[in-house]
């Protein structure tokens, strides 16, 4: 039975206790808000991305908030709002790697820490995901807000899990999908309503940074960002560049990630003579945004399987012209020959001409960058998450109401 209180004001040394009056926040009393990524926060990914932000964003709206998560190697249990439950695990899926979480008592940790917590909003990023997500969610007695990222073709897992699933699905109070390619999928295996809120982007952070200094030479500098996967198609685009510096174009390929498939790609490079391309390997989200700065062209060549494009909103921020893949994920976050150019995925030939295209034109490269630092605004992520409480708020008076 889900708990319906008044909220009281909510203290970092402890359970909550009613109080004769509360601060607002917008006008409403401030939420203690629960979110809960089975991705081992704060381990680098789009999710925990997303998780940090709004995290930050709520707190500076006022609202007191804590981050459940999943421990990986000799982490502590628990860190200022970081509350970690059992051991994550990687394993493949989805054509990249996915996260499985256990623990010898789930449920009564699960049950303990919602007891002394008392969380008015469990937000669950990625509920399903076994097995922090859905111990939590059976567990919970307050109001569960789900958030689904993920987009792909079938997928045998959610195929299985529906079946098991279906009990989970039930116990959310709302959902939100980040795009509306996250939405098709996952209302493929579990339907109802979805709320479209979008990832956000750190516009200072890209708005501000300094490129650079060697990188400012004259040389055109093409930019990489994303896993050495199958599924971020950087092979097509070292097949494209390969094509770009035959026809005498001076660029550079600015390569930042690691993956699996880090020593194929580099054996491409060698065994083809590929010039001017700099492996940077993992680097800071600082040194990122002044890649960001010091780049010309932003170039996603992903094969599918995005649910929303958070680097192309990253490039958009540091006002450069965006390359991508014409796929599902993309095409809601930059509109076509606007902020850039979409080519067909797995095409190099198309990816190498559209790059031709924009190197000769610095103007239309100008002109697309400029559209890209106007719409970026829209995702800022304080007011990501402004919509985001919105919601919060919105599902918690329907439940109220119908309590």
């Amino acid at each position: 039975m889900t708990r319906l209180e008044p909220m009281p004001m909510a203290t970092e040394e402890g359970p909550r206790t009613a109080a004769p009056s509360v601060r607002l926040v917008g006008g409403r009393p401030p939420l203690k808000v629960g979110i809960v990524s089975p991705y081992g926060y704060p381990h680098p990914g789009g999710v925990n991305e997303h998780v940090r932000h709004t995290y930050q964003a709520m707190r500076r709206m006022g609202h007191d908030v804590w981050i459940v998560t999943s421990k990986y190697g000799r982490e502590r249990e628990s860190e200022g709002h970081i509350i970690r439950i059992g051991t994550g695990y990687a394993f493949p899926a989805n054509g990249s790697m996915g996260r499985l979480t256990v623990s010898w008592r789930f449920k009564e940790r699960a049950r303990e820490l919602l007891a002394e917590q008392r969380f008015d909003i469990l937000h669950f990023h990625e509920p399903f995901v076994p097995f922090l997500s859905p111990t939590m969610l059976d567990q919970s007695d307050t109001v569960n807000i789900g958030t689904f990222h993920a987009f792909g073709g079938f997928s045998p897992s959610y195929w299985i899990g529906k079946r098991f699933a279906g009990r989970l699905a039930g116990l959310l109070h709302g959902r939100i999908a980040v795009s509306g390619a996250a939405r098709h999928f996952i209302g493929r295996y579990f339907p109802g309503e979805y709320r479209i809120i979008p990832n956000g982007v750190d516009l200072d952070r890209f708005a501000d940074a300094e490129p650079f200094d060697e990188l400012r030479d004259g040389t055109l500098n093409i930019l990489f960002v994303g896993r050495f996967e199958e599924r971020k198609g950087l092979i097509h685009l070292l097949k494209a560049y390969h094509r770009l510096r035959k026809r005498r174009v001076d660029a550079r390929l600015l390569v930042i990630g690691t993956g699996p498939k880090a020593r194929e790609y580099r054996r491409f490079v060698g065994l083809r003579g590929v010039r001017d391309v700099e492996w940077l390997g993992r680097v800071s989200d600082d040194d990122k945004a002044r890649y960001f700065a010091s780049a010309d062209i932003f170039c996603s060549p992903a094969t599918g399987q995005e649910s929303f494009g958070i680097v192309l909103l990253e490039a958009m921020a540091a006002g450069i012209p965006i390359v991508a893949s014409d796929i599902h994920g993309y095409k809601n976050v930059m509109q076509r020959d606007v902020q850039g150019m979409l080519i067909e995925p797995r095409n190099p030939m198309a990816l190498a001409a559209a790059l031709y295209k924009l190197a000769g034109d610095p103007e239309l490269r100008h002109r697309m960058g400029e559209e890209g630092r106007a719409r970026a605004p829209e995702y800022s992520w304080d007011r990501v998450t402004e919509r985001i409480v919105d919601y919060y708020h919105e599902v918690r008076d329907r439940v109220l109401a119908g309590s």
